[in-house]
C-alpha cells in the first residue's frame, strides 16, 4: 500500500487523513460556505471537500417516480432535480472556497459528477478527485478523473466486489495507482448495524490500496472505531449548526462534535503504537514495584525458609517470585531483619547462577 502525497499532506501514513464534507450545508449562502471552511480548520480536519455539479448535469428535470428522492431518506417527496438545485455548490463560489481553504492550511478538493466538472476543477488545480457511491459504476467518469494523475478517492456504498474491481482497474489502466477506497453505507443517517466497518482493512488488502471510511452515522463512534481497524481516511459531514437546517444537516456534525471526533482519532492513533515486547524506560521503572521475595519476619541463622518468614510482596528488589518454591526449605546462613529483600547469598539454596542477585 503506497502512501499518497498531496501538497504537504500524506494519505495512507500513520496519521489518519480527516475530511470535512461541506456538501449542501452552505444552504445557498456563500458566506456560510466560507464559515464552514473555517470551521473545518477549527475542528482539526486535514481537508475540506465540496461537490461540483449542477442540477442538469446530475439528473433530468422530470417528475416521474424514478426521478424522485429515495423513500425513507430525509429528502423523500421531492424530485431529484429540485433536491440537487437546492444542494449544489454554485460554481462561481469554488475559487473563493479553494482560496479560503488554502489560507486555512486545508487541502480542498471536490466530487465531480460529469466531465465538465472535472474540466472546471482542473482549471482550479483540484488536487484530489472523489467519486461518490452513486457514481462508482460511471467508468467513463472514473477514467477521466484517473487520467489527471491526481489521487482518486472512491466511496463503495453501492458497489459490489466486481464494481470495485472494475473501478480500481480503470484507474490503474490509466497509470494511476493513487487510489483510496472508502467503506460507505449509503443511508442518511446510516444505521450502526449496517456499517460493516470490518471491511475497511479488507478493502486495503483485497485491492492493494489505501482504505478508509465515509461515515453517515450519527456520532463519532464508528469513525473512531474504523481508525482502530486501519482506516487511513475518514470523511464526515460538517455543518455550522444543525438547527439551521439544510439538505444534509440531520446527519452532519457541528464544529465542536467534529473537533471531539478528531481528538479521539488522534488519541486512538497514539494508543495503537507498534508491536513491541521491549520495555520502555517508564515500564522498566515500573518493574521496580513488581512483586518479589522478602523476609517477612526477623530470622536467625540456621532457621529454615518457610511461608511464614518469606513472602511474595510488592515492591521489587528481592528474588523473583518464580524462585519461591526453589528457596522453600533452605537454611538461612545469616540473621536477617524483616523487610529485607531475599537474595541467593542469604541461604544455602543453590539457585541458577545466571539468576542470582536482585532484580
Amino acid at each position: 500500500m503506497n502512501k499518497i502525497y498531496v501538497n504537504d499532506s500524506i494519505i495512507g501514513g500513520d496519521r489518519t487523513f480527516v475530511i470535512a464534507e461541506m456538501s449542501g450545508n452552505h444552504n445557498q449562502d456563500k458566506n456560510r460556505a466560507i464559515e464552514i471552511v473555517r470551521a473545518a480548520k477549527y475542528s482539526g480536519a486535514d481537508a475540506l471537500k465540496i461537490q461540483t455539479y449542477r442540477a442538469d448535469t446530475i439528473t433530468l428535470d422530470c417528475d416521474g417516480d424514478m426521478f424522485r428522492a429515495q423513500k425513507g431518506s430525509p429528502w423523500e417527496g421531492t424530485t431529484l432535480y429540485k433536491l440537487y438545485g437546492e444542494a449544489y455548490t454554485p460554481w462561481e463560489w469554488h475559487k473563493d472556497i479553494f482560496e479560503e481553504a488554502d489560507r486555512q492550511g486545508l487541502v480542498c478538493f471536490s466530487s465531480p459528477f460529469d466531465f465538465t466538472a472535472i474540466d472546471f476543477l482542473e482549471e482550479l488545480g483540484c488536487p484530489i478527485y472523489k467519486i461518490a457511491s452513486y457514481e462508482i459504476t460511471d467508468i467513463p467518469l472514473i477514467r477521466k478523473a484517473a487520467k489527471t494523475k491526481k489521487p482518486v478517492i472512491m466511496s463503495t456504498g453501492l458497489a459490489s466486489e466486481s464494481d470495485i474491481k472494475l473501478a480500481v482497474d480503470t484507474c490503474r489502466q490509466q497509470g494511476n495507482n493513487d487510489i483510496v477506497l472508502l467503506k460507505c453505507t449509503s443511508a442518511y443517517p446510516a444505521p450502526f448495524g449496517e456499517m460493516n466497518i470490518r471491511m475497511v482493512p479488507d478493502l486495503s488488502e483485497r485491492f492493494a490500496c489505501v482504505s478508509g471510511l465515509s461515515d453517515h452515522t450519527l456520532g463519532s463512534e464508528v469513525a473512531v472505531a474504523s481508525v482502530a481497524l486501519g482506516a487511513r481516511v475518514v470523511e464526515k459531514h460538517l455543518t455550522l449548526d444543525r438547527k439551521d437546517g439544510g439538505v444534509d444537516s440531520a446527519f452532519s456534525m457541528e464544529p465542536e462534535e467534529f473537533k471531539n471526533m478528531v481528538s479521539c482519532i488522534r488519541n486512538v492513533e497514539a494508543a495503537l503504537g507498534t508491536v513491541s515486547y521491549t520495555l520502555t524506560d517508564s515500564q522498566m521503572e515500573g518493574r521496580k514495584y513488581c512483586r518479589s521475595l522478602y523476609v517477612s519476619k526477623d530470622v536467625r541463622k540456621g532457621e529454615r525458609v518457610t511461608p511464614d518468614n518469606v513472602k511474595s510482596v510488592r515492591p521489587g528488589g528481592g528474588l523473583e517470585p518464580r524462585f519461591y518454591d526453589t528457596v522453600m526449605g533452605s537454611i538461612f546462613k545469616i540473621d536477617v531483619k524483616k523487610g529485607v529483600p531475599l537474595s541467593w547469598d542469604m541461604t544455602d539454596c543453590s539457585g541458577p547462577g545466571e539468576s542470582k542477585g536482585n532484580i
